[in-house]
């Protein structure tokens, strides 16, 4: 899976479904192996997987014990609300009602862009955590990321 770029603003109708931007649906490729729809463990937002990245997802939880009780748990809340979503012949996806509450979300979102999937975002909450973060950021790359150096790139 080629790393996705971009974030876009879309409107979504009183039923719940949004247009994919053109340009996103050709990073994604193929839409004939569907989608997989779920709640972000950390922000009030859903993440749309690509079937191929689910797929990979799956393949490291399933090597967790589920007879340890905190396995259990975290798969369960994980896999909470999960759907499999497919795009249409027009290029719009469905978002299943108890997702749009979860994720609060009304009529203008934002399609985000995090590296293998897509987070969908009410407009006003996603905007808010970007702004909440702003003073955040710095201390939180330095952290996440000043120690990481890969010779191989120059990038450090």
């Amino acid at each position: 899976m080629k790393t996705l770029i971009g974030t876009y603003e879309c409107k979504v109708d009183a039923k719940g479904r949004l247009m994919l931007p053109t340009s996103l649906k050709k990073q994604l490729g193929s839409l004939e192996d569907g989608f997989v729809l779920k709640r972000s463990v950390f922000q009030p937002c859903l993440e749309l997987f690509p079937m191929a990245e689910w797929n990979k997802m799956m393949l490291k939880i399933n090597k967790l014990n589920r007879f340890n009780k905190k396995n259990d748990d975290f798969i369960r809340r994980f896999t909470a609300g999960v759907k499999i979503i497919e795009i249409d012949a027009t290029g719009r996806l469905l978002i299943p009602k108890d997702l749009v509450v979860f994720a609060q979300i009304d009529k203008d979102i934002v399609l985000n862009s995090a590296i293998n999937i897509i987070e969908i975002w009410d407009k006003d909450k996603y905007e808010n955590a970007i702004e909440n973060a702003v003073g955040d950021f710095a201390d939180l790359a330095e952290e996440v990321m000043g120690n990481f150096n890969d010779d191989e790139d120059g990038i450090s």
